[in-house]
């Protein structure tokens, strides 16, 4: 049972306050709701009854957070090839409300991005799994959204360099088509 003033996070949508709770008659049932107030000024309603089953939690801690930050720097786990396969990977990983699953989708979307941009599906996927992870190291970090999106950003960039980045001078020449012939 979590309280009013308890910051928590509701899967998919992100980190919040509990700003109230109350009675809601909905469909003809009377029951008890929590109601969130999300980044944005955006409310929601979660019946209290059902919240555990569908991953309310409370936020992480200080200690969660810098684990969170020492995923994102580290090298991308692998994801599959097939674009419907790793994106239902990612909205699983996404919807499991974990946010180390969130910060892997996160970093793995954004080396992908980097290095050979992302499907459209996939670009909103990243916008909304940072929104989450935001969110949450915001209330976590005692930290303001700006400061969270730079460490967020920088922290990644700094992984992708170390993890990805390759000089061009170490490609074998011998390898490399040097001349186009037309097939006629």
């Amino acid at each position: 049972m979590f309280n009013i003033g308890d910051k928590i996070v509701y899967p998919m949508h992100g980190a919040g306050t509990i700003k109230d709770i109350e009675e809601k008659n909905i469909l003809g049932k009377t029951e008890p709701y929590y109601i969130l107030e999300m980044p944005g000024e955006v409310k929601v309603m979660v019946p209290i009854n059902k919240a555990e089953s569908i991953g309310v939690r409370n936020i992480i801690d200080k200690e969660k957070a810098d684990k969170v930050f020492s995923i994102l720097g580290h090298d991308s786990t692998e994801m599959s090839m097939n674009w419907n396969k790793r994106y239902r990977d990612n909205m699983d990983k996404m919807k499991s409300g974990d946010i180390y699953e969130v910060a892997d989708v996160v970093r793995n979307l954004s080396f992908k991005q980097k290095e050979k941009g992302l499907s459209t599906g996939e670009k909103k996927m990243l916008v909304n799994a940072k929104q989450i992870l935001i969110s949450e190291l915001v209330l976590a970090e005692h930290s303001s959204k700006d400061e969270v999106e730079d460490l967020i950003e920088d922290t990644i960039c700094k992984s992708f360099e170390a993890y990805k980045h390759t000089d061009k001078s170490e490609i074998n020449n011998d390898n490399i088509v040097k001349k186009f012939i037309p097939y006629n």
